[in-house]
């Protein structure tokens, strides 16, 4: 049966989602119209938060829909917009933010942070920085000047309509279980890395670069792998001795995703911040198509004090009914401590795999993440990192057993160099209790188990 959505497939009819219940959601055959219900631990593209159908969420969109009056951004402001951002800058560390920008996807914060930085460069006298500095193998969005900022198999598909590679210029990935040397140690390692961003920084002309971007905590291209210590802290260094502002993207780690508010809380000394950060997905928690970005007070007041004009607007930023159910989400997030249960469940998942697959299992290499934001990767041979055939698809099929023995989870290849190798995300919804956390964990272990059985691996 054909599908009328022209998205993944498109000839093939996909599963639907039927229903939602806290952390599970039921799913219908689009043939057999059989129904499953699964415990989700994925939440989509790490989306969820307070799980599906929270009561009191609905009750505030219900109310939302009662008073939420459309308004074009340019001209004119709505109470939820201003105090969604006041939230977000009042939670965060003392003097990171000092203004926001509501938007309604990932994609959208990333494009206006490019032209949020350039026009910071051109306000304080410097319109020649016109070029951009992010890592190989990240991804920062489906739109074309994300995909540009981004290096995935994704943006593969498009680069003759994407910026040139002297304008958007990378450096490598934070990837130790890959990209480590022999014999160097992760301080090592991280000093390597900050000295390639300055050199690079140097060999383009630091006068011409308008900003560094960075996941904070690498997303869904090689699964969830955190900086080691100290990347952050040397690379904003560097990015300030040369005037480039130092970005970071959280739209798929932020909002609570790792443990933290923000993840870079966990990762830049107190007192440090970045200068621009985009945030999505956990915003809305999935209840409303709402992401931002987050301004500190050097480049706002570089905005303020130069033009104090923003050129042109998108029809539904600060929209009042994404913004009001937004600030509803993050309200009852903060009230229920929903941050510091990721923090803790989370992080008991990722060391229960550690502890009951590495060196067990013949086919997960590494397990990498930090609070509700989890990877394994999956080699063919544990002890020189050999990947899997492409062709052989095991991230489906590891997936597939997944699925088959009752959760979702969000797989991947092109783990190793964006064509080989296979990994299987996690990212259950930030509410999770320890009941469910085990029960996901119990799951996917033995899925591991039984797959490698049956294939005789």
């Amino acid at each position: 049966m054909a599908q009328s959505i022209i998205q993944g497939h498109v000839a093939d009819a996909k599963p639907r989602v039927v229903d939602g219940n806290g952390v599970y959601v039921t799913i219908e055959d689009p043939v057999t119209k059989e129904r499953k219900t699964l415990l989700d631990g994925a939440t989509g593209a790490a989306v969820g938060i307070l799980g599906y159908k929270d009561s009191e969420i609905i009750e505030a969109m219900a109310e939302a829909a009662k008073t939420s009056i459309y308004n074009f951004p340019l001209y004119m402001s709505n109470y939820a917009a201003e105090e969604l951002a006041q939230f977000l800058i009042d939670n965060s560390p003392k003097d990171a933010f000092s203004t926001a920008l509501i938007t309604c996807s990932g994609s959208e914060s990333i494009e206006n942070t490019l032209k949020l930085a350039y026009q910071y460069q051109k306000e304080v006298g410097q319109p020649q920085r016109t070029k951009f500095v992010s890592r190989n193998r990240s991804y920062h969005g489906y739109t074309l000047g994300a995909l540009s900022i981004g290096d995935s198999s994704r943006a593969d598909a498009f680069k003759p309509i994407l910026g040139k590679p002297d304008q958007f210029i990378k450096v490598s990935a934070v990837y130790p279980y890959r990209h480590m040397k022999a014999g160097e140690t992760l301080e090592q390692y991280k000093d390597r890395l900050v000295k390639e961003v300055e050199d690079t920084f140097i060999a383009n002309d630091p006068s011409t670069i308008a900003a560094y971007i960075g996941e904070t905590v690498g997303g869904s291209t090689f699964g969830t792998c955190p900086p080691v210590p100290g990347y952050l802290e040397g690379v904003r260094a560097v990015c300030h001795k040369y005037g480039v502002l130092f970005v970071l993207d959280e739209v798929m780690c932020g909002i609570g995703r790792c443990g933290t508010f923000h993840a870079w809380e966990q990762f830049l000394p107190e007192g440090q911040s970045p200068d621009i950060q985009t945030i999505g997905k956990t915003l809305g928690g999935g209840y409303v198509t709402v992401a931002a970005i987050l301004v500190s007070p050097k480049v706002t007041n570089a905005i303020t004090k130069g033009s104090n004009n923003i050129i042109g607007a998108q029809t539904y930023h600060q929209h009042a009914f994404n913004s009001s159910v937004a600030l509803a989400v993050q309200k009852k997030v903060k009230r229920e401590g929903v941050v510091a249960n990721i923090h803790e469940n989370g992080n008991f998942f990722g060391e229960q795999l550690k502890k009951q697959l590495l060196g067990k299992s013949k086919t997960v290499g590494d397990v990498r993440g930090a609070g509700g934001f989890w990877s394994i990767e999956l080699v063919k041979d544990v002890t020189t990192k050999e990947t899997f055939p492409v062709d052989f698809h095991y991230y489906s099929k590891l997936y597939n057993k997944i699925t088959e023995n009752g959760a979702i989870t969000m797989p991947s290849g092109g783990t190793a160099d964006n064509l080989n190798g296979d990994h299987i995300l996690f990212s259950p919804s930030l509410n999770i209790s320890k009941e469910d956390t085990q029960k996901l964990l119990d799951i996917v272990v033995k899925s591991v188990f039984e797959l490698e059985a049956e294939l005789n691996l």
